[in-house]
């Protein structure tokens, strides 16, 4: 077995983890944020870790009003500028070997300027842990493929347990999180079927992938991964903004990975499926409902339906199953990808 595969395969029990043991420095931030008056907040990542950014973006805007901003490391570092972030700021460095060079720099300049710091990382003696005030750990062990799987759910899981200690209703939410790991754990089911399915897209080159709210998050690593394992030129896209041109360049045959689960960005993406029927793309759709997925050409069912705001965690599950198993099938090595390295270092 892949230590990719593995990996995948521990990601309910790192979430289990983090709901049971990281609430006490979970709340200590929440309580920081609160007492600060925190009205802002500038995130810092590279990679995955930047598509769990993109996730942050939606769970801090909509559950609490927070207006989030994704930093450009580069502005820090090639360009020596800071921004006038200022004291009710947060300052959210996120990188899984806590190592990156620009992001730790972003968190130590904002912290210099009086901003509230915190990070999200795997390596609790890492530079960026010993440069953020509030450092969240992932705790998921070593993760030994190079292509993140397991730290990039329990990232999304401390960003969810941080949600959750902001709410008055936390214990609603800490249960929304319980099932959203035990949707994980079903969804692994999935291995098989999607060891199958995938034959029929051996000789997928490129394709794109099309999501809609928090699950934007979710294309975003999704193509990612089929990048740096597959070799396939994959491209996520908002569900409305590819209809504001790419939906062009779709014709017969060419894949469509659509994602819809459960919620409030069920119906427009249920709308564009239907309207990319009418080019006879290749579609391949993630989802619970069922009477969605009977007009895909590949259905991927997930399992257990879970609220939305949960659902990056469940459905990445099914979609890491499919770039493993595309890799193997195409005959490459989804540990070993080429020109990568666990630990990349950009500044």
């Amino acid at each position: 077995m892949s230590f990719m595969l593995e990996e995948i395969r521990q990601q309910p029990d790192v979430v289990r983890r983090i709901i049971s043991e990281e609430w006490p420095r979970v709340e200590a931030l929440a309580a920081e944020i609160k007492r600060r008056e925190i009205v802002f907040v500038f995130v810092a990542a590279r990679g995955t870790s930047n598509n769990v950014a993109q996730y942050a973006k939606y769970v801090l805007e909509i559950q609490h009003g927070l207006p989030v901003a994704l930093a450009a490391p580069s502005v820090f570092t090639l360009y020596e500028a800071v921004p006038h972030l200022g004291p009710n700021a947060l300052v959210l460095g996120i990188s899984q070997s806590g190592a990156a060079p620009d992001v730790t720099e972003v968190v130590r300049r904002a912290r210099e300027t009086g901003a509230l710091t915190a990070c999200i990382t795997n390596e609790p003696e890492s530079v960026l842990a010993q440069a953020a005030e509030f450092p969240l750990l992932i705790g998921a062990g070593e993760e030994v493929g190079v292509a993140a799987t397991k730290t990039y759910t329990g990232s999304l899981a401390l960003l969810g347990l941080l949600s959750a200690a902001l709410d008055d209703n936390h214990p609603e939410r800490l249960m929304h999180l319980s099932r959203a790991a035990e949707a994980m754990e079903k969804s692994l089911g999935l291995d098989e079927a999607v060891h199958h399915l995938v034959e029929k897209y051996a000789d997928m080159s490129d394709c794109v992938i099309l999501g809609r709210g928090f699950n934007q998050a979710t294309t975003m690593e999704l193509a990612l991964k089929l990048t740096e394992t597959c070799y396939v030129s994959a491209k996520s896209y908002s569900a409305a903004d590819f209809q504001h041109g790419p939906i062009a360049q779709v014709v017969k045959g060419y894949p469509c990975l659509l994602f819809a689960p459960d919620g409030k960005a069920f119906a427009p993406m249920a709308r564009l499926a239907e309207k990319l029927r009418a080019q006879h793309p290749a579609l391949i759709c993630f989802a619970h409902d069922a009477a969605f997925l009977a007009g895909s050409e590949t259905a991927v069912r997930i399992p257990a339906a879970v609220p939305e705001w949960v659902s990056p965690l469940v459905y990445i599950v099914a979609g890491q199953l499919f770039t493993y198993w595309l890799a193997t099938l195409k005959g490459f090595d989804p540990d070993c990808p080429r020109g990568l390295e666990k630990v990349t270092q950009t500044r």
